[in-house]
């Protein structure tokens, strides 16, 4: 069994409170725009797993890549940072989709948090939101779940606060 984190959009900022809901987990997933030292930060606190991301300067290109595919407690899970969602994939999403058959798919950039299932392409669709103070929206999120032996369960969307602090 394993417990994710998962993050997107910190756009250089990390709320000290991500760490406390963090604690439990054994992995840290990101979807990219990490921006300035977030990704330092992170991986010095838990393993992490991530992509870069459109704001992401040269040192996270160089560190993690445009699409990660792997394997997780049997569930086959890609990520990328410009992702869409079900029914508007980009034609280089939807390729890979159709190529590697994810169970889970991860993806941040438009910074509104969604979990829907995808029945066309049999996947989980999982955008977190954005953790950072950049953008539009109107609450920092993140997300938790768990998975063991081929299942994910244990869903929770974390609101942060506000994205602007006063």
């Amino acid at each position: 069994m394993k417990y994710i984190g998962i993050l997107s959009d910190t756009h250089g900022f990390v709320d000290p409170a991500i760490f406390d809901y963090l604690k439990d987990c054994d992995e840290i997933w990101h979807a990219g725009d990490f921006g300035n030292s977030v990704s330092t930060a992170l991986s010095t606190f838990k393993p992490l797993k991530g992509v870069y991301g459109n704001i992401d300067g040269t040192a996270d290109r160089q560190r993690f890549p445009e699409d990660l595919l792997f394997n997780c407690e049997g569930i086959r899970i890609f990520i990328t940072h410009i992702g869409g969602y079900p029914n508007h994939y980009p034609s280089r999403v939807k390729r890979i989709i159709e190529t590697a058959r994810p169970d889970l798919f991860i993806s941040g950039h438009s910074h509104i948090l969604k979990i829907v299932r995808d029945p066309v392409c049999q996947l989980l669709h999982i955008n977190p939101g954005a953790a950072g103070r950049s953008g539009f929206h109107q609450v920092r999120t993140m997300v938790r779940l768990k998975i063991d032996a081929g299942k994910i369960s244990g869903v929770e969307v974390i609101e942060l606060g506000k994205r602007s602090v006063k």
